[in-house]
């Protein structure tokens, strides 16, 4: 009496039927479970909100007084149906190009600027259009509002680029996007604060230095951390500015 050979697979030779049946169960025992992976990993995730180039507002023109200090703001003086006067308006040049060059001359001028907004929530951009296309000196004086100091706090959050945040790439902040927002941030484009907790109202603050300049170099390696930090904030028009200190701040693992 022969004993039943077991089914042996040779690579250069068919599967052997025994063993059909058995790795199609296998094949779908494993697809069925990678996928369900990806399912809980992604919905284990933050929702990154809605946020982006708001290219269905079609090109904003807008004017107003512009201050270069600490970085690029538009104070509207003249708005549309999107973008009200009275709005601190934060300005960014066309991908990591940097404006400053463009917008230090025109301090405290009207301007009429035109360019595509960015925008999470609460959190808006404008950025111009290349080169000095989208900026028109008026050729008049304009008064800078004076900043509103709001006392000290201590707060919870993460630093991030303003534009990468407001849309231009999602989720915008996180570890994952630290070299990027870095990069960002070298090109001048506005630092931003997320705060855990609203600040008068905001969750979305503009960082500066301690003197009110543009942000410490020393503090690029906390980009994209969550970070407990001790402030003094500042409003400037409708936009809270956060003056952070690199000695009182410490990142929270």
């Amino acid at each position: 009496m022969s004993e039943k050979k077991a089914p042996f697979f040779v690579g250069y030779m068919g599967v052997p039927k025994a063993l059909k049946s058995f790795l199609l169960k296998v094949s779908l025992l494993l697809f069925a479970g990678f996928t369900a992976g990806a399912v809980l990993a992604g919905a284990s995730q933050d929702d990154p909100g809605q946020a982006g180039f708001r290219f269905d507002y079609g090109r904003q023109t807008l004017t107003g007084v512009l201050e270069a200090n600490p970085y690029p703001l538009l104070y509207v003086t003249q708005g549309n149906d999107r973008v009200k006067a009275g709005h601190t308006m934060m300005l960014s040049g066309q991908g990591k190009t940097p404006i400053m060059a463009n917008l230090a001359a025109l301090e405290g001028n009207e301007v009429e600027i035109s360019g595509v907004i960015l925008k999470r929530g609460e959190l808006d951009m404008l950025q111009v259009a290349g080169g000095k296309k989208g900026i028109k000196d008026l050729s008049k004086e304009g008064t800078i509002p004076a900043s509103e100091p709001l006392g000290k706090w201590k707060l919870q959050g993460e630093i991030c680029d303003g534009k990468c945040l407001a849309g231009a790439m999602n989720p915008g902040r996180g570890l994952a996007h630290k070299a990027c927002a870095n990069l960002c941030l070298l090109a001048d484009i506005p630092p931003v604060f997320v705060s855990s907790q609203p600040v008068e109202g905001k969750e979305f603050l503009l960082v500066a230095d301690p003197d009110g300049g543009p942000f410490p170099r020393e503090m690029y390696n906390y980009v994209g951390q969550f970070l407990e930090l001790e402030t003094e904030i500042e409003r400037r028009g409708d936009l809270l500015v956060l003056r952070i200190d690199p000695d009182k701040i410490k990142a929270i693992e």
